[in-house]
């Protein structure tokens, strides 16, 4: 007996085009991983370049003492007469590369709408840390940033948490966990394509199975390994793994896009179904033809510059409202 594929919703065609030219991998694996991380860290010289940044770096220690390095980039010239909002950005990467300089373009792009002050956390990574430690990472970067609010030029009352793909669900798991401890306050979650249910078994999980891809259900897989090492499934806490949990009541307004090709579909339009059903506010974009990550890796594509335009009109609403909170 021969199993198929589930058919799969078509690319857009000029999203298709573009990712012609990509290389794409059909697996990943620590060997895989090991060359992955060998290449050069997203340089964020030329992303500041154009902009009056000012930028600083800081450590604060994780719960177990290890630095945390955050970095903080504030808006040079402006007037401190007024605290400005912060984007607390949690980047993507399966949970297994990358740093807080990846995708740092998106949340760039609020300070210079917004006058947003961005501060990237660079959590560790797995199959070194494994468990809550990531979360746990985000949340004392989080907790730091919330305690040098008047120091930072911050509104306490206006931060936003953000992340894509891992940063995506991590910035999901750090929302339950500051609901849960009571601190800190966290105005919005903006969750861009996020990486929340480490089952693996939804529809569009198994549409994308197979072959090569940005972001298949086979890394996937690898992904959620590294980070859960021997944890069963009854032992998955839901700050991990967020689609485990059962309250989704009380939790900030929330924004959450996706694609409709590519894996994390399913789990991120359940997720927004189960905060509507929970009494929380949620606004769902599933971008018809998207993949996974498509707007970070071709940003000029139109696709692209809609789905980063209605993002940010969402925080326009939001942090420029008198009722932000």
């Amino acid at each position: 007996m021969t199993t198929t594929r589930p058919t799969r919703p078509a690319l857009d065609p000029e999203l298709r085009e573009l990712l012609a030219d990509m290389p794409l991998m059909s697996q990943l694996s620590p060997e895989v991983l090991a060359q992955l991380r060998r290449l050069p860290s997203t340089p964020v010289e030329p992303l500041l370049a154009h902009r009056q940044v000012d930028r600083r770096e800081v450590t604060v220690p994780a719960k177990d003492g290890a630095p945390i390095p955050l970095s903080v980039f504030s808006p040079a010239n402006t007037d401190r007469s007024s605290a400005a909002p912060c984007v607390y950005w949690m980047h993507g990467g399966g949970m297994v590369m990358g740093d807080r300089f990846s995708q740092i373009d998106i949340p760039l792009e609020w300070l210079d709408e917004f006058g947003a002050v961005v501060v990237s956390v660079d959590y560790r990574l797995a199959p070194e840390a494994t468990g809550t430690t990531l979360v746990d990472d985000c949340y004392q970067g989080l907790l730091w940033v919330a305690e040098h609010s008047a120091e930072l030029g911050i509104d306490p009352s206006r931060i936003v948490v953000a992340g894509a793909s891992a940063g995506g669900g991590l910035a999901a798991g750090v929302t339950l966990l500051a609901r849960d401890l009571g601190t800190p306050a966290i105005a919005a979650q903006m969750l861009i394509c996020p990486m929340l249910d480490h089952r693996n078994t939804s529809t569009s999980s198994r549409q994308y199975s197979g072959g090569s891809g940005v972001w298949t259900r086979e890394m996937n897989e690898f992904g959620w390994r590294a980070v859960l090492g021997d944890l069963t499934d009854a032992q998955v806490p839901a700050y991990v793994s967020p689609a485990l949990a059962d309250d989704l009541s009380g939790l900030p307004t929330t924004y959450i896009d996706t694609g409709s090709a590519e894996v994390f579909r399913d789990e991120d339009t359940d997720y927004a179904t189960r905060l509507w059903a929970a009494g929380s506010q949620a606004e769902l974009h599933v971008w018809a033809g998207g993949f996974h990550g498509f707007d970070a890796l071709y940003p000029q594509a139109r696709i692209s510059a809609e789905a980063r335009r209605t993002r940010t009109a969402w925080l326009a609403r939001l942090l420029l409202s008198d009722s932000a909170a």
